[in-house]
């Protein structure tokens, strides 16, 4: 049971700071904002989705 606890913690926690990974992993110039946006507003629906998307999205290179 502490098994699949932690296994629901660990899943749960990597889903929600799932916006900071994406920014990480296309090498966002503002990761460090996505990841205090995520931080601290990610447990609200629309700060994660907020998040997610801004590290979604397609950064012009001027």
């Amino acid at each position: 049971m502490r098994f699949l606890a932690a296994l629901l913690i660990t899943l749960l926690t990597l889903f929600y700071l799932l916006p900071t990974a994406v920014a990480v992993y296309r090498k966002r110039a503002n990761t460090g904002a996505i990841f205090a946006l995520n931080l601290f507003l990610g447990w609200s629906l629309l700060g994660w989705v907020v998040a997610l998307v801004w590290a979604l999205k397609h950064e012009e290179i001027l």
